[in-house]
This record gives structure tokens, C-alpha cells and sequence, in this order.
């Protein structure tokens, strides 16, 4: 997967110490990718944009 024009930005519920950070790139086409700040470089969830929205509908439930 070719994450070289993905913009990250940093979950809104993210710590603000800068721990336990996520950051999400949507400006993909047909996929969300998701991965640890303090580890950029490192792996990377991907979604669809339908699991996502399913996913974020369900975290706000809890």
C-alpha cells in the first residue's frame, strides 16, 4: 500500500502528554489508514471506508 501522500493527523480522544497517541490518514482513496504516532514508520492498520465508519460508530457508543 503506497502511504506517501497520506496526510496524518492526530485522533481527537488522543492523550494530550503525547502518549497513547493515534493518527488517521482519510484522504485516501477507498481506504483509512490507521497507526501509533510514536511509532510513524512502523505498521499501519488499513480499513475500508464502511469497517471505519462501523467502527467509529460503535466506539462512540462505549
Amino acid at each position: 500500500m503506497d502511504l506517501s501522500d497520506a496526510r496524518w493527523r492526530k485522533a481527537a480522544r488522543s492523550n494530550s502528554s503525547g502518549g497513547d497517541c493515534v493518527e488517521v490518514a482519510d484522504n485516501l482513496v477507498g481506504v483509512i489508514a490507521v497507526r501509533d504516532s510514536k511509532d510513524p514508520s512502523g505498521p499501519v492498520l488499513a480499513f475500508d471506508p464502511a469497517a471505519w465508519r462501523s467502527f467509529l460508530e460503535l466506539a462512540k457508543r462505549h
